[in-house]
């Protein structure tokens, strides 16, 4: 293939002529490009690495150690302490005004639950546990959602169990495609065997050199629409399913705790991505 030489560059030097002529091409077609500061430099994936490779041991750390009968302020307490002994910072951790390190949210609660220490978890909760570690400047975030006790998730449907989205980590972004596509391609499998409603007011999100940047990873997209994936390209896929209606609403009382609407549960799991010439890595899970 012809080398690209004309004009401005517009990857970084370390992604190969080849992919630069490619988005050159979409350029010419109309297709929206990120703008030049999201596609990471070898200095910043080196960073971004290391932030990501905290947080998936801070996950699994999580992982060993939750359990019935604690409190999600206990949770929050492990968070802080594992995130500073690794030399890094808990992202959430007055982001915005949030008061803690870590989003526990439980069984109807769908996202930026607030730790407490009158909070339990029961068996049969269904837990989820979203962690974002800041290292050297650098950011990374991810969540994994956890089954308390040994009994049947409360409010389950019958077969309800496994249709987690653990199955959805393998992302199929991929580079030179579309945040619509990309989005688009976990829907469908997630609706087998019940009734599922995917939340539609939040989305995934460029992070890495900051907490929230573009692009908006919406998971309901539209094939071809949305701006268009690039080697370089660092962001979550955190896909959110209510049992019931993808209705909800935000506790008045904090401003933050997201809640289903008809109190039924809700789940999610996040993972951070690369997007690489040959398809994606995956940097957190």
């Amino acid at each position: 293939m012809k080398k690209f030489v004309k004009g401005v560059r517009f990857a970084p030097k370390n992604y190969s002529d080849e992919v630069e002529a490619k988005i050159q091409h979409y350029k010419r077609e109309g297709y929206k490009l990120p703008s030049r500061h999201l596609l990471r430099t070898e200095e910043q994936l080196a960073g971004i690495r290391e932030s990501a490779r905290i947080n998936t041991a801070l996950l699994d750390y999580i992982s060993e150690n939750i359990r019935e009968g604690m409190s999600t302020a206990e949770i929050d307490h492990m968070v802080y302490c594992f995130t500073t002994d690794h030399d890094a910072i808990p992202a959430p951790f007055l982001y915005e005004g949030f008061p803690k390190s870590v989003c526990v949210s439980i069984n109807d609660v769908v996202c930026h639950g607030i730790p407490s220490t009158k909070e339990f978890l029961r068996s049969g909760d269904i837990v989820n546990v979203d962690v974002s570690t800041i290292y050297k400047g650098y950011f990374s975030d991810a969540s994994r959602m956890y089954m308390i006790g040994g009994s049947q998730p409360r409010n389950a449907t019958p077969g309800a169990g496994d249709q987690g989205v653990p199955r959805h980590r393998h992302t199929g972004c991929a580079a030179l495609d579309t945040v619509g596509r990309c989005g688009r391609r976990h829907p469908g499998a997630c609706r087998r065997r019940t009734a599922t409603a995917w939340w539609r007011d939040l989305c995934g999100h460029g992070v890495g050199i900051k907490f929230h940047e573009e692009p908006d990873v919406e998971h309901f997209g539209k094939r071809g629409t949305g701006m268009l994936i690039v080697p370089g390209m660092t962001f979550t896929i955190e896909p959110m399913i209510n049992m019931g209606s993808y209705e909800v609403f935000i506790d008045e009382a904090d401003g933050w705790t997201v809640c289903t609407d008809d109190g039924l549960p809700s789940a999610q799991w996040e993972s951070m991505i690369l997007i690489t010439e040959d398809g994606n890595e995956i940097l957190t899970q």
